[in-house]
């Protein structure tokens, strides 16, 4: 199948391509319309061709940050002298495959106390139920998404209606706001609202050390947009497109030594994970300049979107 370039940037489009055989690409590859109006193919077919549901072996990145994610969905397990923390889960299926994850870095799952998720989507918040009955920690999430998460996805704006895309539903224990700090031991993650990809999409930041040296590092989710969405004529919801500015404009200020996000092959996992386990160690994952070149990538996906709903030119 293939799939809008829209929803995951460019990046996606050439995994897609390679699932399809040449001579029947043009016959097979279905509209953005399409996809939009079939969304139980559009999520198999990006399971399959960004390998959502592939596991991977778990990595140190820097300081406290462990990544416990999946070949294509990042979930990261973050260490303190209190306890430890996770963020985001991927699909409901990779609940057990994170347990073994942590295992198998050296910890135990039922020292894990908090539990975060960037938005409440199964391919990221699939597991969180699993998780808090593994492990009994408490969960928190951003205010906008506290329903989709504790009705298991069925009142999100746009996928509320298609089972395909529903999860395990999980209590909020803690409803976070904008702005609000997570701490635990000598971890202190801040929280930012994302508002756009789901009414309550987070991105998530901190401060960490290794060897005597400070790293500012960003988990990042709320740039992206699926096909259906609308953000400029017959919004999805109201205010979808300030949303989608207002977000853009936040990311454009933040400036990490080390940019992570819940889908990985934006950061390149695969390469730079190959070469931390190299010995190449937190120098494989300064990846500031690369950070700054997806934003001005997704602010442009955003208005050439914008600028085809409104029937205009995008500008140059």
């Amino acid at each position: 199948m293939i799939y809008g370039r829209r929803y995951l940037g460019s990046l996606l489009v050439p995994a897609l391509l390679a699932l399809v055989p040449v001579p029947t690409i043009a016959q097979e590859a279905p509209s953005e319309d399409y996809l939009a109006a079939h969304p139980d193919e559009f999520l198999a077919g990006a399971i399959k061709a960004l390998k959502w549901d592939e596991p991977f072996p778990p990595v140190h990145v820097v300081g406290p940050i462990n990544y416990i994610g999946t070949v294509g969905l990042g979930a990261y397990l973050i260490t303190t002298s209190e306890g430890h923390i996770i963020v985001s889960t991927g699909l409901p299926s990779s609940g057990p495959m994170m347990i073994s994850n942590i295992q198998a870095l050296g910890y135990r799952p039922e020292d894990v106390k908090i539990l975060l998720s960037v938005h409440a989507h199964t391919d990221h918040a699939g597991a969180v139920a699993f998780l808090k009955q593994q492990t009994g920690a408490s969960f928190a999430m951003m205010e906008g998404d506290v329903a989709a998460m504790e009705d298991g996805g069925r009142s999100d704006f746009h996928y509320g209606h298609d089972e395909a895309f529903y999860f395990p539903p999980a209590k909020v224990d803690r409803v976070l706001r904008d702005g609000d700090v997570i701490r635990l031991g000598d971890v202190a993650i801040t929280a930012l609202a994302m508002g756009g990809h789901t009414r309550g999409n987070t991105t998530f930041a901190l401060d960490v050390v290794e060897a005597g040296k400070s790293y500012n590092v960003v988990i990042t989710d709320g740039a992206g947009f699926n096909p259906g969405y609308r953000l400029a004529v017959d919004e999805s919801y109201p205010g979808i497109g300030d949303d989608y500015r207002r977000n853009l404009g936040r990311l454009e200020l933040l400036k990490p030594d080390i940019w992570l996000g819940s889908h990985s092959e934006r950061f390149e996992l695969v390469d730079r994970a190959t070469r931390a386990r190299a010995g190449v160690g937190v120098s494989a994952w300064l990846n500031h300049e690369q950070y700054r070149e997806q934003i001005v990538h997704q602010r442009n996906l955003f208005e050439a979107e914008v600028a085809r709903e409104l029937g205009v030119s995008p500008k140059p």
